[in-house]
């Protein structure tokens, strides 16, 4: 089997990934299903906001205390409760849209219902790749991941739009593809049945036991490695992929582009975030020199983009900002699931998803506000800045928390000799 897909030879991974290629396809659906329902019921742009909000909020509140939950519970039962609550709350959004029942407030709740699921969903799906794969493997599990939710990202808003017009284009149609997403949760529910338990590396469940949850934040912070990561992914996230909003701007601010060139900009960044998944899955283990450079390639391409004369050149760079993105995250992602003690990779991970998620509320409206007053080329100019100062911010913390910069540029050289042998001796 070839390097890219080695993960797949093990069976438990192997029905895990089919049934999320599914599932990730049906979610997308859902996405663009959801906010056409919107705009149907009359929400308007105000209604795309709250919606989403709701959607988002349970994510930031909820996710370090799932991480509590992840690690009290065998993860696989979890999961399929957490899909289950999913699955149920697309249901009923599907009967009432096709029944002609759907309101708007029915919208809102179930968004936040939705969100609530994936709350609990996220740590517990994360961390529980490497119960499914072994240390040498988990960096291309991760991978697969991603290119299973990249390709569903190409697949799924295009299938979407196509049902939708077929079923008449209405509330009622976007009802019918919300019931097909609900479908498609079974597919990872019925899949997550049929693993073979024994064949899965689980840590022994941790007891129910007061300061858990400080627990797991006192153990990342004594962890260099995982402070640099969380501080390069705050900045990252916060500031650089606000992809929504930069690349929104320049299309119709600074090339006077219409909605279709503006889709065409989202489907070149999923090439290039496809291909950097696929790149990620062939390799065996990250390196903090990786990790760093990915961060500093990321902001390099966004001053970049920043600078295209046209449409088209900015068109051409977006695929390099999708596959440094994407390298970025999944570097992160494998070194924070690498790194920590099995007993507390649930609630490692939760605060790891809280902090590439939750940056979202902060810089959102900063980036909004810099494309407002300053111009559309300055919202990717400041955050390509800014995710390059995180990144130094981050190697220097590292060197601080691990005794200096010699150590940093020794662990550096390690790397160097662990991937090259012959060269272990040249300096970094």
């Amino acid at each position: 089997m070839s390097p890219t897909f080695r993960s797949l030879a093990n069976p438990n991974y192997r029905r895990y990934a089919l049934g999320s290629l599914v599932s990730n396809t049906g979610t997308w659906m859902q996405r663009i299903a959801q906010d056409w329902m919107v705009l149907a019921l009359g929400g308007a742009g105000t209604g795309l906001g709250i919606t989403t909000g709701l959607q988002f909020l349970p994510v930031l509140l909820l996710s370090p205390y799932a991480g509590v939950v992840a690690d009290r519970f065998a993860k696989r039962r979890l999961l399929q409760v957490t899909q289950g609550t999913m699955m149920l709350s697309a249901l009923a959004l599907g009967l009432l849209a096709v029944t002609g029942q759907a309101q708007l407030w029915h919208v809102y709740v179930l968004a936040l219902v939705l969100g609530a699921g994936s709350a609990f969903d996220a740590p517990a799906r994360q961390s529980f790749v490497s119960e499914m794969v072994g240390p040498d493997d988990l960096t291309n599990a991760v991978g697969l991941n991603s290119a299973s939710f990249n390709a569903a990202r190409l697949v799924g808003p295009a299938l979407a739009g196509l049902l939708i017009g077929a079923f008449g284009g209405g509330v009622e149609a976007t009802g019918y593809v919300v019931l097909l997403n609900a479908a498609s949760f079974l597919a990872v529910i019925g899949q997550l049945q049929r693993m073979d338990v024994a064949r899965l590396h689980s840590p022994r469940p941790v007891a129910r036991r007061p300061g858990a949850l400080r627990e797991g934040v006192s153990y990342v912070r004594s962890q260099p490695r995982m402070v640099m990561v969380l501080v390069i992914v705050f900045f990252a996230g916060t500031f650089g992929m606000n992809f929504q909003i930069t690349s929104a701007l320049m299309a119709t601010e600074v090339f006077g582009k219409g909605a279709g060139e503006f889709g065409l900009l989202g489907s070149a960044l999923a090439v290039g975030s496809l291909t950097g998944a696929l790149l990620a899955a062939r390799r065996v283990r990250v390196r903090l020199r990786l990790l760093v450079l990915a961060a500093l390639a990321f902001g390099v391409a966004e001053l970049v983009a920043a600078a295209a004369p046209s449409y088209w050149t900015f068109m051409a760079v977006s695929p390099f900002i999708g596959l440094f993105t994407l390298t970025l995250l999944n570097s992160a992602n494998a070194t924070m699931q690498l790194s920590a003690a099995p007993e507390l990779r649930g609630r490692v991970m939760a605060l790891y998803m809280t902090i590439v998620m939750g940056g979202t509320p902060l810089g959102a409206p900063l980036i909004g506000w810099v494309g407002e007053h300053l111009g559309a080329r300055w919202t990717l100019v400041a955050g390509g800045a800014l995710t390059i100062a995180g990144a130094l911010l981050a190697a220097a913390v590292y060197a601080r928390l691990t005794g200096g910069r010699d150590h940093l540029v020794e662990v550096l050289r390690a790397e160097r000799a662990q991937r090259h042998p012959a060269g272990a001796a040249r300096a970094f």
